[in-house]
């Protein structure tokens, strides 16, 4: 049994309450798929936590915006990711030496038998969001769906659910937030951690139990995450806004 969690961005309250929740069903095993960090206020502390708790960690690309340079990013998020930088620049010395030498090492995919595990897409493992609404992308689908052997594991775009080879997105509230794999090839968007964009507030991960993946919905305390982004002027309050509504 397997844990998969993915863009927390920074959110300690979301990944607190998560962990907690693994623990509580005894999930033995996790994995992290990238953005640990990016857009929250306790940057430091969620990586603390990812190199504790996981066992395989997914290089995410606002992880790799901290260490390096911000590619394609917004106003907003380029703001936030400048200022993560920072945080992991002040404070604790061995601390942070630590952290940046986690980050340094991680790698963009991994792959298990027929499963793939990466942040955005099996095309391009950083940076390719796969969207609901890429179902009617023919082209794009059929060229990321030639290079999964089975089933791919992925994060990014922060919206749950369930693509199948015959384009089709199921999102886990139309399937009682249960997928049966099967030989049929199939990518899983985890949903994510901090920073839900599918109306939900709640945090977002899955369990894979055998061939079953279980959607989960965890709730945490969004306003004291809010109440922590307000005060700092890099982060724009909207980051704070969004979380009440999932968006």
């Amino acid at each position: 049994m397997l844990a998969i969690i993915s863009d927390i961005h920074g959110n300690l309250e979301a990944l607190e309450a998560v962990l907690a929740d693994i623990s509580s069903k005894n999930v033995p095993t996790l994995y992290c798929l990238g953005d640990i960090i990016g857009y929250g206020p306790n940057p430091g502390e969620c990586i603390d936590l990812i190199m504790e708790r996981a066992k395989v960690t997914i290089l995410g690309n606002h992880d790799q915006a901290a260490m390096f340079d911000p590619e394609g990013f917004n106003a907003g998020a380029e703001r936030a990711i400048f200022w993560t930088r920072k945080q992991l620049e002040t404070g604790d010395r061995s601390k942070n030496e630590r952290r940046w030498e986690f980050l340094g090492e991680l790698p963009r995919i991994r792959r298990e038998d027929k499963v793939m595990f990466v942040h955005g897409s099996a095309r391009n493992p950083l940076n390719e969001y796969v969207f609901p609404e890429d179902i009617y992308n023919q082209r794009k689908m059929e060229r990321i769906f030639s290079l999964v052997e089975r089933h791919c594991f992925q994060g990014h775009t922060h919206i749950p659910g369930v693509f199948t080879e015959d384009l089709n997105f199921i999102a886990p509230e139309e399937i009682e937030f249960r997928y049966e794999l099967d030989d049929r090839k199939a990518l899983v968007n985890v949903g994510s951690v901090g920073q839900p964009r599918n109306g939900d507030p709640r945090a977002s991960y899955v369990i894979l139990d055998g061939k079953t993946v279980n959607f989960q919905r965890v709730e945490y305390d969004f306003e004291q995450t809010a109440s922590k982004i307000y005060p700092i002027p890099e982060l724009d309050n909207f980051l704070g806004d969004r979380l009440r509504e999932g968006r």
